[in-house]
């Protein structure tokens, strides 16, 4: 009898302990099925590569991104891909391997740091109008609405030229434009979560609403949050380059993906590898952050049994 209690007290846990075994199982069973993902492995491969190549810019490239060779450069025509330089130059002798590492820099700086301010506005507004509903929600929701009808795009047209062109401008502008499809996400799913018996459970123990919010709420409805966000940064370097492209985002001598691309414009009969190198960075950054979206999602997806 002694040895049956023994056990079962050996046997016990708390439930610190449970949470975090619990966690943990589930961080596991995510890893493999989001490594089942080909694709969703290859675009991770490629994001880790590319942040790799930038972060060590000065190690991976042969010159300063500001570095000019003005005496082989004749008549202002950008030299071609040759064995010194890989991708070419630009009409100012810049190796332009070396600008597109660094602008590489620049751009995905702009994707990750404006979903960041993103998901801090709209998982704060959604998860505040899921949980108290009323008037809050209703008020939150209008707001939502209002920003909607309103073409995003232009929007940031008309912000950019007000507050000047600056990366950190640009940042501000597509984090603070960019919340409301995270915000109604969060928002449906506190609005189905809080009906649940676990957090009905809590309530009636007396837990306050932070508590509730963060330790039951708020790790149940991330999923799609995350997801979101994986594309949003995708989204964010296309529109990055999109402002650019128009003169009202990342400027000269400063380079960035969408800034080369305005530059090349005046060279696409004479060098087009001008305009082909930074679009081809775009498109396969855009395209492996897209991969890993597809995979989170599943792997994230609780009714997934099999990828």
């Amino acid at each position: 009898m002694q040895e049956n209690v023994n056990n079962v007290v050996t046997d016990e846990i708390d439930e610190n302990t449970y949470f975090s075994q619990t966690i943990e199982s589930f961080g596991t069973l995510v890893w493999k099925r989001f490594r089942k993902h080909k694709l969703a492995m290859f675009g991770s491969v490629v994001i880790i590569i590319v942040l790799a190549m930038t972060i060590f810019a000065p190690l991976v490239t042969p010159y300063g991104p500001e570095e000019m060779h003005l005496d082989e450069v004749i008549n202002g025509k950008p030299l071609p891909p040759s064995s010194k330089y890989v991708f070419g130059t630009d009409n100012f002798g810049r190796d332009y391997f070396t600008r597109c590492v660094y602008g590489g820099r620049v751009s995905l700086m702009v994707g990750f740091c404006a979903i960041i301010i993103s998901v801090i506005i709209g998982v704060t507004l959604g998860c505040t109008a899921g949980y108290y509903g009323g008037i809050v929600d209703m008020l939150i929701c209008r707001i939502m609405d209002i920003l909607t009808c309103i073409p995003t795009f232009f929007s940031m047209i008309i912000v950019s030229s007000m507050l000047g062109m600056s990366t950190f401008n640009l940042i501000a502008v597509l984090g603070i434009l960019g919340w409301m499809g995270i915000a109604r996400q969060i928002r449906a799913q506190f609005l189905s979560l809080r009906s649940q018996e676990f957090v009905q459970a809590a309530v009636a123990l007396g837990l306050r609403d932070r508590a509730i919010v963060f330790k039951h709420l708020l790790q149940n409805g991330l999923t799609p949050v995350i997801v979101s966000a994986t594309m949003g940064i995708a989204g964010n370097i296309m529109a990055e380059s999109a402002l650019s492209y128009l003169g009202l985002g990342v400027q000269e001598p400063t380079a960035s993906w969408g800034s080369m691309l305005r530059a090349s414009q005046a060279y696409i009969t004479t060098a087009p590898w001008l305009g082909i190198a930074p679009g081809a960075f775009i498109s396969i950054v855009a395209l492996a952050l897209n991969f890993m979206g597809d995979g989170l999602r599943d792997a994230l997806d609780p009714r997934t049994t099999k990828i």
